[in-house]
């Protein structure tokens, strides 16, 4: 975990040219801070903007994370040290979630691979042994018919005829390549973990996966002013068994990591880089296992601003902007211990997620009943920052 969390590995490539917002926990505030990361160090922006998305609001933003006089933290290296969750030393600050009051949504299925596997999950009711059998099927039957199929095209219309008349029409299909994309909430503003931190999967769950995912970050006027990465942890058995348990196979304390800060679109970063990202993911596991998988934006079959739109508009509105996890192509099947079993989670496994432009997402998988118990809500915040004096005008 430690190669992870350092500088170079956390940062962008080009972090010199990148305009980077994230949060860290202040000890002598007993609160949260908003910093720029400048140079390798951090700077102070909570007198200026006291929330990340008061900031991401204002059309000076770019100005503001550049070059607005700001107090210095101290260098990123040492803040990233202590970032790791099991050697913090509570009076030093350490990195949080680059996200506050937004709320946490999430496109699901906008991916071909990743579609039929949720297609196996509801076949195979959760059951991870018979997975293998259903994916043998669908992929000889649809597999490569659906890779070039625009959603909610005419010819998504009439694949959809095609499959109903096979008996092989899914929910997930509906949604994949129907004319309405999945989005759903994954967590409530707040409640996302960092880099360094762990990350929680249900103690019952016995088929889940990392999710790594390029996450938009939205205003409330529905621009996209920014992007990051995000772990979009999935019970594989939990939603197979139900699609109306996807709460409680999404929503879990600490089941949505995000991070390392959020990277602004400028004229160095824009929305063609973050549709050209590439995603590379590690998970090791303490009994030695090690898997790779890779997840490319040019492979998703919805645009970005096109899921931006079915997330906000005149339907829906955020008045504090929005995170919008943008799915994923990457649904290992690896088998990881009993022949025909696929891939599920150890206690103990590093997932590493990086992108050349946005920097590497690292976090430790527990147990959502034993990772640090969320507390620090929005109401906690409004109350730190009007003991700060930081809210007056606001």
């Amino acid at each position: 975990m430690d190669r992870h969390l350092a500088l170079e590995a956390t940062l962008p490539v080009d972090a010199e040219a990148a305009a980077l917002v994230g949060r860290v926990w202040l000890p002598e505030e007993d609160g949260p801070a908003v910093v720029a990361v400048r140079g390798g160090e951090l700077f102070d922006l909570t007198p200026l903007a006291p929330t990340v998305s008061f900031l991401l609001e204002r059309p000076d933003r770019l100005e503001l994370v550049r070059e607005a006089p700001a107090r210095r933290i101290g260098p990123l290296a040492d803040v990233l040290a202590n970032s790791r969750f099991d050697r913090r030393r509570r009076e030093t600050p350490w990195l949080l979630a680059p996200a506050d009051l937004q709320a946490l949504k999430a496109a699901g299925v906008t991916f071909v691979r990743s579609m039929l596997e949720r297609v196996i999950e509801e076949r195979a009711r959760g059951d991870a042994s018979r997975a293998q059998a259903i994916r043998e099927r669908l992929e000889a039957a649809i597999g490569g018919s659906l890779r070039d199929v625009r959603p909610g095209s005419p010819e998504a219309a009439r694949v959809k005829e095609h499959l109903l008349a096979e008996g092989l029409w899914s929910q997930y299909l509906e949604v994949g390549i129907g004319p309405d994309a999945e989005i759903f909430t994954k967590g409530q503003p707040m409640s996302a973990v960092g880099h360094g931190a762990e990350v929680g999967i249900h103690p019952r769950s016995t088929w889940n996966n990392p999710e790594p995912e390029v996450v938009l970050v939205v205003s409330s006027r529905g621009e996209i002013v920014g992007a990051t990465l995000g772990n979009d942890v999935n019970l594989r058995d939990f939603e197979g068994r139900s699609a109306l348990l996807l709460g409680k196979a999404k929503d879990n304390n600490a089941s949505c990591a995000v991070g390392p800060f959020i990277r602004l679109i400028d004229e160095r970063f824009d929305l063609d880089a973050v549709r050209s990202a590439e995603l590379v993911m590690e998970v090791e596991g303490p009994d030695g296992f090690r898997l790779e998988g890779r997840s490319s934006m040019r492979e998703i079959s919805r645009d970005p601003t096109d899921l931006v739109a079915q997330l906000i508009g005149p339907h829906h509105r955020y008045p504090d902007g929005a995170l919008l996890f943008c799915g994923t192509m990457f649904a290992p099947t690896r088998d990881r211990d009993a022949p025909g079993m696929g891939f599920t989670h150890k206690l103990g496994d590093i997932v590493a997620i990086r992108a050349d432009r946005l920097g590497t997402l690292v976090n430790r998988v527990t147990t959502c009943d034993r990772a640090e118990p969320w507390t620090f809500g929005v109401g906690a915040l409004m109350r730190n920052l009007a003991a700060r004096g930081l809210l007056a005008g606001r």
